[in-house]
């Protein structure tokens, strides 16, 4: 008997520990830790400082024609909208696995190219190939971040900015991993691009779904934990980046900076259990107080009891929650007769409500300036710090510097701008409008540098970079509602790749190629005596960065005019309704525990 009883405990402890393992991979916390690797892979656009100059030379290009090129980059990384519309009929699996099987593709034929494994491809052909690849982290965006923001509307300043963040600092990441496992090969950190990201997706494919909203009392309180993590990890690899500037790292330095980095990595994910297994031990202490009359109940009646332990809905209510869409959807007036019949900020606006809007036009030309010049700058730091005399692992660490600073950016806009709005109603459209200003300050410390400024310029490029982009999603999401977020989160940074080929292709490269074609016309030779063109000196990029500084504080101005429309809406309680809408949630949460297990 008492082997008998032993055995029987254990095989019960089996059992709970598999429903426990089956509530943390299908819990809300899990499913934002896979979101946090997600993005990790996301990033990887922002890696073109490092492997452009091997694009460059490798190839043959001039500056206009790599400028050409790392248009096609943004222009792929920020047209989202296929994903957006893609999201809105098919499931996120679907769009996780679209987009790494883009990333893979497109980032792998670069590399055939650029290590002669194939024959040289057109202009036109590797502009195709990078907007490809590009263009997978725009699925990577849809399917991990708005599933995310869904899951925890009352949080979505707080969950954009981690997210973003983690995105942020991804280049640094990345960059850790391809030098302990490919050296100084900056060829190879094009494969890893092309594997790795796509790796990611596979892996938490089915993880990612929309769930039901349900209020937690410490919901706050565990994104600061998350925060904490990330910080630690950002701090980690910006001592990291300072240590290799200064000492010459060998490939075993980068192999242990590498586990530091994959264990912090790890910790989001003891959280994710730590919490699911509070709300674990709070469902049993009410399956343990219902009475025993409910327990012989529940014993006469075995298949209802276990009804509502079932992931998915019952047929019942899903059939009769499609028919009540049926029936709105045909009596509702078409989308294009209510355009310009808009609902107030905050509520759900259609698509062509929210893109035919004044308050979009606003951010769209703010986005322009502010998204297209930082993009410049950032695209053109292997270049500018080539241009100034410094060597590749200084302009590795410019690289590294921006993605952790645009962490920063993107996890203080979050969090920040979020305590602003809750106690003291500051509007997030004015935050925006004061990280545009720092921008200008950044480019203006390019266009005149000093000893050290590019460091510094690096620090602030990132910080307003990644700032903006939190800001911008966040905004969207509260002027315009959550029903059509997928699509509209994507329309919202359609303005930078417009504004990045104005201001690299048209203003920036064009004038970096004057600048080298006058230095060769000094040492009397023509554009054809060289195969690359490169400028050295101060006055490469002087004029171009005054250019960007001047269009940055004009956006500057532009949403201050967005300050003033929306300064009402802020003064309000903006998440009001997602407050209400949740208590139901909360309610049915508590009675399919008490009748479920």
């Amino acid at each position: 008997m008492g082997a008998a009883e032993t055995s029987s405990a254990a095989g019960c402890g089996g059992v709970e520990v598999g429903r426990f393992a089956v509530q943390v991979i299908t819990g809300r916390w899990f499913s934002v830790y896979a979101s946090f690797l997600i993005m990790v892979g996301a990033g990887a656009t922002y890696l073109f400082g490092i492997y452009s100059k091997e694009i460059k030379s490798s190839m043959g290009y001039d500056q206009s024609t790599l400028n050409l090129i790392g248009f096609f980059k943004d222009l792929g990384a920020n047209v989202g909208v296929p994903a957006g519309l893609i999201a809105e009929v098919t499931p996120t699996w679907f769009v996780l696995l679209i987009g790494s099987a883009l990333n893979f593709s497109g980032f792998f034929m670069i590399w055939l190219a650029v290590t002669g494994k194939i024959a040289q491809p057109k202009v036109w052909q590797m502009c195709a190939y990078i907007c490809v690849g590009a263009n997978s982290q725009n699925f990577a965006n849809t399917g991990a971040l708005v599933t995310s923001v869904k899951n925890f509307p009352e949080s979505r300043g707080v969950m954009l900015g981690l997210l973003k963040g983690f995105v942020g600092l991804s280049g640094a990441i990345m960059t850790q991993i391809y030098l302990a496992v490919y050296g100084d090969d900056s060829k190879s950190l094009i494969l890893l691009i092309g594997w790795f990201p796509a790796a990611i997706s596979v892996v938490f494919v089915f993880t990612i779904r929309t769930m039901k909203v349900v209020r937690q009392p410490n919901e706050l309180r565990v994104f600061y934990h998350f925060l904490y993590v990330s910080i630690a990890l950002a701090l980690f690899l910006m001592v990291v980046t300072i240590l290799e500037k200064l000492y010459d790292f060998p490939r075993s330095a980068y192999a242990g900076s590498v586990t530091v980095v994959c264990a912090l990595l790890f910790v989001p994910l003891v959280i994710a259990i730590r919490e699911e297994f509070t709300l674990w031990n709070l469902q049993k202490q009410q399956e343990n107080s219902i009475s025993p009359t409910e327990i012989a109940i529940d014993k006469l009646h075995p298949v209802e009891s276990t009804k509502p332990a079932e992931l998915p809905p019952p047929p019942s209510s899903s059939s009769s929650s499609s028919n009540q869409e049926d029936k709105s959807k045909s009596s509702s007036p078409s989308c294009f007769t209510t355009i310009f019949k808009k609902p107030p900020r905050g509520e759900d606006y259609t698509i062509l409500q929210a893109l035919l809007s004044i308050d979009m036009s606003i951010l769209f030309l703010a986005t322009l300036f502010g998204l297209g010049s930082a993009l410049t700058a950032i695209d053109n730091l292997g270049q500018i710090g080539e241009s100034l005399g410094y060597p590749t692992r200084t302009i590795s660490s410019f690289v590294s510097l921006v993605s952790i600073w645009n962490f920063f950016g993107r996890v203080f806009a979050g969090f920040v701008s979020e305590a602003l709005v809750a106690k003291w109603r500051f509007p997030r459209t004015l935050m925006l409008s004061l990280v545009l200003l720092l921008l200008c300050v950044g480019h203006l410390m390019i266009a005149f540098p000093i000893a050290g400024s590019v460091y510094v310029a690096s620090v602030i490029l990132g910080f307003a970079f990644g700032a903006q982009l939190t800001l911008l999603f966040t905004i969207i999401s509260e002027l315009f509602g959550l029903k059509y977020y997928s699509t509209l989160f994507n329309c919202g940074q359609l303005a930078s790749p417009l504004g990045t080929y104005v201001l690299n292709v048209k203003i920036t490269g064009m004038l970096y190629d004057n600048e080298a074609l006058k230095e060769l016309a000094k040492k009397g030779m023509t554009r054809s005596s060289v195969k690359e063109l490169t400028c050295l000196g101060v006055r490469c990029y002087r004029k171009s960065f005054l250019i960007l500084a001047a269009g940055t504080f004009l956006g500057a101005l532009v949403s201050m005019i967005l300050v003033m429309r929306t300064r009402q809406f802020y003064k309000g309680d903006i998440y009001k309704k997602f407050r209400e809408e949740a208590k139901p949630s909360e309610i049915d949460m508590v009675e399919a525990t008490a009748g479920g297990r």
